[in-house]
This record gives structure tokens, C-alpha cells and sequence, in this order.
């Protein structure tokens, strides 16, 4: 992707993201978005398919963000996120979450959020998975790999849940220490 392109995509996705702080995410229109971004309707559109797709990419750039930064070592990473990457991937999500980085948090908590959470589930049994050995020692022989990913995703997810609920007051190493006794 060339600069010029990457300027476009990361303007549409500032402009999702503003949208998204501002109103729920089944109000927000694709002309809402290229309004906001300065582009045209073709231009959009030769990024990003639907809105829904839109979503997709922007939970992807999490995750992308999070494997760049586990799985190639670099210390200082850049997406759409911009951070110091600790050595836990969960840390790191939870790092994250706590600043809000791109109102992450309006998409985990809005209404409408099943869509988010799909896309978010998804790419956080891939990143369990690459983690498993983490886990390891706590896995029961007669558990099938799939159902421990899923219960570790699940985990993480409920652990996310109720930390919002409560208002976040737990640091994100307080909280990684929580899900990681659960587990």
C-alpha cells in the first residue's frame, strides 16, 4: 500500500472512529464516514466493501498490532495504535483497552456491539492459540484443544466485561494477574 493510500485508509478509519465515539454503531452511515473523512463515495468504497467490512479491518488492526509486536519483537509498533509493547499479549490488550486507544471501549460496550465482538473473538482465539503455551500447565489431558481456546477466549472476554463494569479501577497488570488465575 503506497503512502497515498494508507493516508486515505487511515482517515477513514479516524472518521469511523469519531463517528463511533459520538453515536451507536447501526447509526452511522457510510456517507456520515466519507463526509467526515474528506473522501468520495468511490474512494471509500475501493478500501472497504460495506461498513460491516469497515468493522472488520479496524479489529484486525488490533490484532495485526498486537502479532507485529509478539511476534517479530519490535518494541515500538504502529498500526492504527501507537505503544511500547509489553512482553504479555493480554497485558498489552488490556494496555489498550484501558486508554481507550480508538474508543475501543464504545465498540465493547454500544448496543450493537455483537458484530465487534464476533470479529473480536475470532481474532482472540488466534491470538490464544499462539499463546497456548502459556496455558499449558493448567490444561486437562482430556480437554479437546478447541474447547480450551475457546474457554480461554471466553475468559478473557467475561474478564474484559467485568472490569468495564466496575469502572476499570484495576490496573491492566492488575487485571491481566485476574484472568490469568482464572484461567
Amino acid at each position: 500500500m503506497d503512502r497515498r493510500q494508507r493516508k486515505t485508509r487511515e482517515a477513514i478509519f479516524s472518521a469511523f472512529i469519531a463517528l463511533l465515539s459520538a453515536r451507536d454503531y447501526n447509526q452511522i452511515t457510510v456517507g456520515q464516514i466519507i463526509d467526515k473523512a474528506d473522501i468520495g463515495r468511490a474512494t471509500f468504497y475501493a478500501h472497504f466493501e460495506t461498513k460491516d467490512f469497515l468493522l472488520k479491518q479496524l479489529c484486525e488492526e488490533l490484532f495485526c498490532h498486537i502479532f507485529d509486536a509478539t511476534n517479530h519483537g519490535h518494541p515500538e509498533h504502529k498500526h492504527i495504535f501507537n505503544c511500547d509493547a509489553p512482553d504479555s499479549v493480554f497485558l498489552h490488550l488490556f494496555q489498550h483497552l484501558q486508554k481507550n486507544d480508538n474508543n475501543i471501549l464504545q465498540l465493547l460496550s454500544c448496543q450493537n456491539n455483537e458484530l465487534f465482538l464476533q470479529y473480536f473473538k475470532s481474532n482472540l482465539r488466534k491470538l490464544v492459540v499462539n499463546q497456548l503455551p502459556l496455558f499449558a500447565a493448567r490444561k486437562s489431558e482430556h480437554l479437546p484443544e478447541s474447547f480450551w481456546v475457546d474457554h480461554i477466549a471466553a475468559t478473557f472476554v467475561e474478564t474484559v466485561r467485568w472490569w468495564i463494569d466496575n469502572g476499570m479501577t484495576q490496573s491492566p497488570e492488575t487485571i491481566t494477574e485476574y484472568f490469568l488465575l482464572a484461567v
